[in-house]
């Protein structure tokens, strides 16, 4: 009985090219089964590297709200938002996307203080959403694969 080889190498012409599961092309990184997932765990990974690197300025008190949504926009967005015109995404990959957002955003808009109690809190979802009314990352993405 012939045993079926498998071929781990294309050869075109006189070149030899070795088939890999995935590569990384253009800072992205490409996969044989086209793993959207992956690709935006690894997105997340470099906007929270990023996000890390500049926290100093995002929970500075001396920086305005206005500048540090800015510094969001055009430092942190793009690592992440990076070829996510090809991204067909799920609800759990949204999920995911929007909790690194909220991340942010709380770490822009720091903790709020209860008026009765007079204790610090996190701020709610809803109340991120009035004080940061752009679009969400979410509605970037969709907007940007219309386009």
């Amino acid at each position: 009985m012939a045993k079926l080889r498998v071929h781990h190498s294309v050869r075109i012409d006189n070149s030899t090219f070795e088939r890999v599961e995935e590569c990384k092309y253009l800072g992205t990184t490409l996969t044989n089964q086209n793993s959207i997932p992956e690709e935006i765990k690894n997105r997340l990974r470099l906007g929270n590297a990023c996000c890390l690197s500049v926290q100093y300025l995002l929970s500075s008190r001396l920086l305005s709200t206005n500048l540090k949504i800015k510094i969001y926009r055009t430092i942190i967005l793009p690592f992440v938002l990076y070829g996510c015109e090809t991204w067909s995404l799920t609800l759990r990959e949204e999920k995911k996307l929007r909790v690194f957002e909220n991340m942010v955003m709380r770490r822009i808009f720091g903790p709020t203080r209860e008026e009765v109690t007079g204790e610090w809190r996190r701020l709610h979802n809803e109340k991120l959403n009035d004080l940061y009314p752009s679009p969400n990352i979410v509605r970037v993405i969709k907007s940007r694969r219309m386009g």
